[in-house]
């Protein structure tokens, strides 16, 4: 939601930003590759129990995420540069679930759940990209809904700095994550209703 609708508020920072990295020679890529690394550190710190290191990391890490793909529709975007943009989010949310487990392993059974509808929100999201004709300004088709990475990066954040609640905050994102999932199935089933 955030995402869609807040997203222009931070664009002008995130344009800024791009525009620097793309003067002093950096590709769209090499962001994704530094945003890649800055972000993966986040379960690391979560373990060791620095949380505000954690929730540093994982913010600065969103932001090159919105860099990279600012400067690549500022050049060419690709589909590999597509390919590991999604897939090193995949893991750097894995590194924020894995270090929070094995930090405090009474809330793995909800980590666990967590992980789990998170696959299952992504497998919508891809499919229902791939299926659909419609383009966007990313290269790919991109549901809106109530949770998106902003949200994500929120909730990932309270569970880092409020451990104490961590089970009750992990279920709360795990009901957030599942309605949005629902949510762009419904939108799904009447976007390809429509091709038919």
């Amino acid at each position: 939601m955030l995402d869609t609708h807040a997203r222009k508020y931070v664009q002008p920072i995130i344009e800024k930003t791009a525009d620097f990295f793309l003067k002093t020679g950096l590709t769209a890529n090499q962001v994704t590759y530094l945003g890649f690394f800055v972000g993966i550190f986040t379960g690391v710190f979560a373990y060791f129990g620095h949380p505000v290191i954690a929730v540093l990391t994982l913010w600065i890490s969103g932001f090159l995420d919105a860099v990279d793909g600012t400067m690549a529709r500022k050049t060419k975007t690709s589909p590999w540069g597509t390919l590991l943009d999604i897939t090193f989010d995949r893991l750097v949310e894995i590194s924020v679930i894995v270090g929070l487990a094995f930090r405090y392993p009474n809330s793995m059974w909800a980590l666990l759940l967590l992980s789990v509808s998170i696959i299952f929100a992504m497998t919508v999201f891809l499919t229902v990209g791939a299926l659909s004709e419609k383009n966007g300004v990313k290269s790919f088709y991109y549901q809106a809904g109530l949770a998106e990475r902003t949200e994500g990066f929120i909730l990932f954040s309270v569970m880092i700095l409020f451990s104490s609640y961590l089970t009750l905050l992990t279920l709360l994102f795990l009901i957030v994550e599942l309605f949005t999932t629902f949510q762009r199935l419904l939108e799904a089933k009447h976007l390809l209703d429509k091709k038919n």
